[in-house]
């Protein structure tokens, strides 16, 4: 397990691009966006499985084979949408079809993400325990990928990172202030790979910019597990409500100028992140701009 973390900390780098807006596109014109972030100098891409995405390995496919050496990570690839060994068997096709260049993000998502496939939401944490240790006994007819394919367990809780820690080579953390990093590198202990998610406003006006992070933010305050975990690392009841206060958009959300992104990004390496996806909103609707609008902020992000 340590060189398979030691190759997917290389794999990772320091930055990479997480986005909904690919979900949006026509499939030429994702491919297109996917090759302008390769082009940029980003290593990876992480894509989305929620309840109306686009279907993870498929996707994933396409974004591989229209792109020369992106990585594309699934942030999360949903238990629910799959059995345990379709899950491992997805992968490890991919991983064989494309060495070296896709990560599996896995994680249980939300009750709503249960229940629209007809499961009933009970237990996700013990669910999650059967699951993993499911994936890693899958039979497997097709050659083993070489490398093998890393997983990445989605985690905000101390439970699910310890499992994080301790079955897979490490967590995916999403909407979390810079504080959630520091215990969840200390729940994860040194070794596990920590890539934390960053949602960004590239807009420099307090006032605008906190309308277009509250617009993107207050959706996943009204999640049980996003409002708890907010919760567990100091934000009051009063800071989750109403869409959240102006100290929790500021701490969960990074925006402004360049520079004063690419802070918060460097806070959550310093804090123990191994590496930090961003994600970019421009507008109330939650909609995320292309590459080349951000390019500036993405050469100043990425390494070297």
């Amino acid at each position: 397990m340590q060189r398979v973390r030691e190759r997917l900390r290389r794999l990772l780098g320091a930055v990479g691009v997480w986005s909904f807006a690919l979900d949006a596109l026509a499939a030429s014109d994702e491919a297109a966006a996917a090759r302008a972030i390769e082009a940029a100098g980003l290593p990876v891409l992480w894509i989305p499985e929620g309840s109306s995405s686009k279907e993870a390995f498929s996707h994933a496919a396409h974004l591989l084979a229209t792109t020369d050496r992106l990585s594309i990570a699934t942030g999360i690839a949903n238990m629910w949408a799959r059995d345990p060994v379709a899950m491992a068997n997805g992968a490890r096709t991919l991983g064989t079809a494309w060495p070296g260049r896709f990560i599996l993000g896995v994680g249980a998502g939300h009750e709503y993400s249960a229940q629209l496939r007809g499961f009933t939401w009970d237990k996700p944490f013990s669910r999650m325990q059967w699951y993993l240790k499911a994936m890693a006994d899958a039979p497997f007819e097709g050659p083993e990928p070489d490398p093998a394919v890393p997983v990445l367990l989605a985690a905000l809780g101390p439970r699910m990172l310890a499992l994080a820690g301790t079955v897979t080579a490490g967590a995916h953390t999403y909407f979390v202030p810079v504080e959630h990093t520091v215990l969840a590198r200390k729940a994860l202990g040194a070794d596990p790979v920590l890539a934390v998610e960053q949602t960004v406003v590239p807009v420099a006006d307090a006032s605008k910019a906190r309308e277009l992070a509250r617009s993107f933010a207050a959706g996943y305050l009204e999640l049980p597990n996003y409002a708890k975990n907010l919760r567990r690392v100091g934000f009051s009841p009063e800071d989750v409500s109403g869409g959240g206060s102006d100290r929790l958009i500021d701490a969960t959300i990074a925006w402004g100028n360049t520079g004063r992104i690419a802070e918060r990004v460097r806070s959550h390496l310093d804090a123990g992140a191994d590496h930090v996806c961003v994600q970019v909103i421009l507008d109330t609707e939650g909609r995320q701009v292309g590459v080349e609008s951000v390019e500036e902020l993405f050469r100043e992000l990425a390494p070297g």
